[in-house]
């Protein structure tokens, strides 16, 4: 009932997830991701361990490849899920079982992988990479808010999507960006509005906070 894309940004190495579904609440248990290790994303029917072992896995060293062929042996159920693992290299694994809904599928690319189920057909998938692509000079968050933008337009779930959620992690084990709409009659419109309000609002603040090497942080009389 989702479409996704994990993204690794090369200029950057920031990891990225942006996510559309039907349901509410898409950002609380589709988007898993690491700072330097890689990103997970997982959907259909959830397996939110699918997210949390994966991360493990990618932090313990192991390429996409490998974190897809470990957790696809641990699920009984994975037939009924689809999920996508990017690893630090910007190489991507995916998986779409069989007992996902029509129209299903997936798609890998370099610092790309681009997944959905449910949807009205391949083009959707298309136009998200496409978006992707055509975006290489914005922020990775700004590349995803654009790319699932664009898969909405061409069809996007077959079902009126209700939640979207755009994720990214920096240097640091908190996020950079964490946008979500968790129920909304135009879940794409209302993403760009809360994107535009924490870039000019938010970001400027994560970007002085606190952080592994400097605890203080980047003090000023405007922090939080």
């Amino acid at each position: 009932m989702t479409f996704s894309l994990t993204a690794r940004c090369p200029r950057t190495g920031q990891f990225g997830i942006g996510a559309v579904t039907a349901m509410p609440a898409v950002g609380k248990l589709l988007t898993y991701a690491w700072p330097g290790k890689g990103a997970v994303a997982t959907q259909a029917l959830v397996n939110p361990y699918l997210g949390i072992d994966g991360i493990e896995l990618l932090r313990a060293g192991h390429s996409s490849d490998e974190v897809l062929d470990i957790l696809k042996k641990d699920d009984p159920e994975i037939e009924n899920r689809q999920f996508a693992v990017m690893d630090s290299t910007g190489h991507g694994a995916v998986w779409t079982g069989s007992k996902c809904i029509d129209w299903r599928g997936h798609a890998v690319f370099p610092n790309l992988t681009v997944q959905g189920n449910r949807l009205e057909g391949p083009q959707v998938i298309a136009a998200i990479r496409d978006a992707f692509e055509a975006h290489a000079d914005l922020p990775l968050a700004g590349r995803l808010v654009e790319a699932i933008a664009a898969g909405d337009a061409h069809g996007g779930d077959r079902k009126e999507e209700l939640s979207s959620t755009v994720y990214v992690v920096d240097t640091e084990e908190y996020p950079l960006w964490d946008v979500r709409v968790d129920h909304h009659h135009d879940p794409i419109a209302e993403l760009r509005r809360v994107y535009g309000v924490f870039s000019r609002d938010l970001y400027p603040h994560i970007k002085r906070m606190s952080t592994r090497a400097k605890p203080m942080g980047e003090i000023d009389d405007r922090a939080v």
